[in-house]
């Protein structure tokens, strides 16, 4: 390779140039045998990033240590280019090899384009993210990663302008770091795109967004996706100018490797250097296999369109390019076509054997136990012929052995042998092992787990003021905040007006804008604010004003912060609080309870439902010490009920998933939650009056719920139970029925039919009459109560009505 001509536009040497090429054509040869494998039967599915590799190569160039992506399932070339992804790597997600060793983006839990890197050592602390380069983990929903991206840009705004972060150089120097993002075209019509554009335009925060723009959405055209056809047409208004601020809007051809270099170089020096957000519109892309291993794209493009991609592939186009130059002579492009084919093959390979290595070693072991087993059976014939088909099985995988095993031990569950309860042993040490392949990680499994933080009671004393309870939590956040320069909230009205409940009044003027944050109305992004804040160490509070407006970032909390610490199988962490107020207030969307919605999506989060401010203070202090997410969700109705603030408001925690009795009783145990408390303990006193003693459980946390099974003792004392709780029926109430009466096995030491209290099926109408005719009420409670001890002895209680 004689060639020692360079561009003139470009500061890079022939040879950077041709191992880019070189790294272009890897990949392009991993996408062309990763969609053959998917096809030959050794893999579920494949999406791949072939046309996309000459600008992931030059966006990879401007990518510096410390820096973090936030992108989409067609970024392989990029991965590859920042030295966190191999070849070999690629592919083991592609078979879903489930060895963090062997797959470190997910040990196998995503499927293949899900790339992250390991921003936690082994035992859950945090890596220095400053001498790394760090992706933060993909998720398949599109433009889901958008809001994520603002939180990692957002977290270098307060890592340069708050001094006291200085310090914590592992993760920020200085606020130095750029969050680059990539989404495709197609999917920037999705609202959480907008909302994070129009964010991150008013933050001013580094970040580098660039539109990989191949003109389809699957297959769908551009001028059904977007206005002009275009998004950097339609987002011009984005554009900064000398007087008012915005982003710095870049278009540039995705075949064109030197404008790509230089653009990318130029956007990025403007986001780390100003901290002014670079949108760069990358046109001209193709995308050679078409969407997915799903369908073929021949049945939706023309003729012409198809040929233009041919004509205008990056790879094609990067070659003529050098030749035109005169970087390299055909031959040494030949040379590294071959080499990079060759390499491609021998990663793919040698990611095939490793992944059938692990699986045929377990399968080795089953065959070996089942054909033991057959020795002392009466059913030798058919358990041969088991193991049989187990050897025979074509690209084998856990299920076939488990599968297999199983079916031995069904026929011979009438033998008593040594040799059956081996294959017991067997598969039982199996399905261990596989829990913990599969199922790891929901929660954290560090020390600083939310389990395991000490709990430390509340000190009162004659001199504990009574005070509105708001004034318990603003004296809570006022500690927190002067204990941990790393501790900041946002939210709609959060800063100025100290929230709509004042529970952060006065903090703004005490900590600044930095530290207690107004946002404006964009719940999606407010959460991602905070998901990427928390991915670099901070310690975020995001409000969502009403516990109704959740539903605006359901999608962000379900799909990336509740599966974070399970889809990297313990890689990442988020340790977000998100606050926000529920059950009671007035009408359709300030009382809302959807509690059922709530534990069905967000597992991998606490869900913390306090009666009162002390109790929440409680759980905000426990949160803070720990390192996973949590939603905490405040009465509506109890900010201005009188509580005493405990003297050690800062330092006292409340553990988790321990229930708390409110009330002593011995005819039945009501278990219930949050606002429900108040209602229930009056309906209990009335009830005490006419002579039935309810024994009152507070459960405290729903996610996770009673993990010491202390309610089933009180059910073993009352042997009657009630769950009452302000969600529609079959939500909540349901929820902890199910875990009491299956789980904790209290049906056992039931007299009477457990029986739930739940609101009605539609939202609550508006005012007095509205809440009292939708939602249970005192009344409820006590007829619900008295007709459950009615049918014990009609005697004593007659039917009331």
């Amino acid at each position: 390779m004689g060639a020692t001509k360079t561009d003139r536009k470009l500061s890079i040497g022939v040879e950077e140039i041709l191992n880019d090429y070189r790294l272009a054509c890897e990949s392009r040869e991993a996408s062309l045998m990763g969609r053959k494998e998917v096809f030959m039967g050794k893999a579920k599915f494949g999406i791949f990033g072939d046309g996309k590799e000459v600008a992931q190569i030059a966006m990879a160039k401007a990518f510096k240590n410390g820096d973090f992506r936030s992108g989409y399932y067609r970024d392989q070339t990029f991965m590859f280019a920042i030295g966190q992804l191999s070849v070999q790597e690629y592919f083991a997600q592609l078979y879903a090899h489930t060895s963090i060793e062997a797959e470190p983006a997910s040990g196998g839990r995503s499927m293949n384009g899900h790339f992250g890197t390991r921003l936690l050592d082994e035992n859950g602390g945090w890596k220095k993210q400053t001498e790394m380069k760090n992706s933060s983990a993909d998720i398949s929903p599109t433009a889901g990663q958008m809001p994520r991206l603002l939180g990692l840009a957002y977290a270098s705004k307060l890592y340069r302008q708050n001094k006291e972060l200085h310090q914590f150089t592992d993760f920020s120097i200085t606020g130095n770091e750029v969050a680059f993002g990539t989404i495709g075209n197609a999917s920037t019509s999705e609202g959480p795109f907008f909302e994070s554009i129009n964010a991150a335009g008013v933050l001013q925060v580094p970040m580098v967004m660039s539109v990989w723009d191949d003109e389809y959405g699957i297959s769908v055209p551009k001028e059904f996706h977007t206005t002009k056809g275009s998004i950097s047409e339609f987002l011009a208004g984005i554009q900064r100018t000398k007087d008012k601020p915005g982003f710095e809007v870049f278009v540039v051809k995705g075949w064109d490797y030197a404008a790509l270099v230089e653009t990318f170089e130029k956007a990025a020096k403007i986001a780390r250097d100003e901290h002014v957000p670079t949108f760069i519109h990358v046109i001209e892309m193709t995308q050679p296999q078409g969407h997915s291993t799903s369908g073929s794209h021949e049945r939706y493009k023309s003729k012409e369109r198809l040929q233009w991609e041919a004509d205008f592939d990056c790879l094609k186009k990067m070659r003529e390019w050098i030749l035109e130059n005169e970087l390299a002579q055909e031959a040494d492009l030949e040379f590294i076509e071959k080499e990079a084919k060759e390499g491609a093959k021998f990663a793919k390979t040698a990611a095939w054997n490793a992944f059938m290595e692990d699986i045929k070693a377990e399968q080795n072991e089953a065959i070996a136990a089942i054909e033991k087993c057959a020795e002392d059976s009466n059913f030798i014939g058919e358990i041969h012929q088991a193991a049989s088909d187990l050897k025979k099985t074509m690209n084998p995988i856990r299920l076939d052995s488990i599968k297999s095993v199983k079916k031995v031990l069904r026929l011979t569950r009438s033998e008593n042998t040594d040799t059956r309860a081996e294959l017991v042993s067997w598969l039982n040490n199996a399905l261990a092992k596989n829990k913990e392949r599969f199922s790891s990680h929901l929660l954290s499994e560090s020390a600083q787990s939310a389990l395991k933080v000490e709990e430390v009671k509340p000190d009162f004393s004659d001199e504990s003021p009574l005070v509105d309870g708001r004034e318990v939590l603003q004296a809570c956040f006022d500690a927190a905040l002067a204990r941990d320069p790393r501790v900041f909230a946002i939210g709609e009205d959060v800063g100025k007006i100290g929230d709509v409940n004042q529970a952060f009044a006065g903090l703004q003027d005490k900590y600044g804008q930095l530290r207690v944050t107004d946002t404006g109305i964009r719940e999606a992004t407010i959460i991602g604010q905070g998901i990427g804040a928390a991915l670099r160490g901070l310690r975020p509070i995001t409000e969502i004003q009403y516990l109704d407006y959740l539903l605006y970032a359901i999608q962000i909390l379900s799909d990336d912060l509740a599966s974070l610490q399970y889809r990297t199988a313990g890689g990442q962490k988020a340790p977000l609080i998100i606050r926000t107020r529920g059950h009671r207030l007035e009408g359709v969307w300030h009382s809302g309870s959807p509690m059922g919605m709530i534990l069905s999506s967000l597992r991998g989060i606490h869900v913390l439902v306090p009666r009162n401010m002390t109790q929440a203070a409680g759980f905000y202090n426990t949160m803070l010490k720990a390192d996973e997410p949590a939603l905490i969700i405040e009465c509506l109705n109890g900010y201005r009920l009188k509580e005493r603030i405990p003297n050690n408001v800062g330092e006292f925690t409340l553990p988790l998933g321990v229930p708390e009795v409110l009330k002593e009783g011995a005819d039945m145990t009501v278990v219930t939650y949050g606002s429900m408390c108040r209602i229930v303990m009056q309906a209990a006193e009335e009830l005490e009056e006419i002579g039935i003693s309810v024994e009152v459980i507070d459960v405290q946390t729903l996610l996770p719920f009673d993990v010491h099974h202390s309610i089933v003792d009180s059910i073993k004392k009352t042997n009657r139970v009630i769950f009452a709780d302000e969600d529609v029926p079959g939500g909540a109430s349901a929820y902890m029925m199910q875990k009491v009466v299956e789980e904790q096995g209290a049906y056992f030491h039931l007299d009477s039919q457990p029986v739930t209290i739940a609101a009605k099926e539609h939202r609550p109408a508006y005012a007095s009459d509205g809440d009292y005719f939708s939602k249970p009420s005192v009344e409820t409670v006590f007829d619900t109560a008295y007709a459950l001890m009615s049918e014990v002895n009609p005697t004593k209680f007659p039917n009331l009505y």
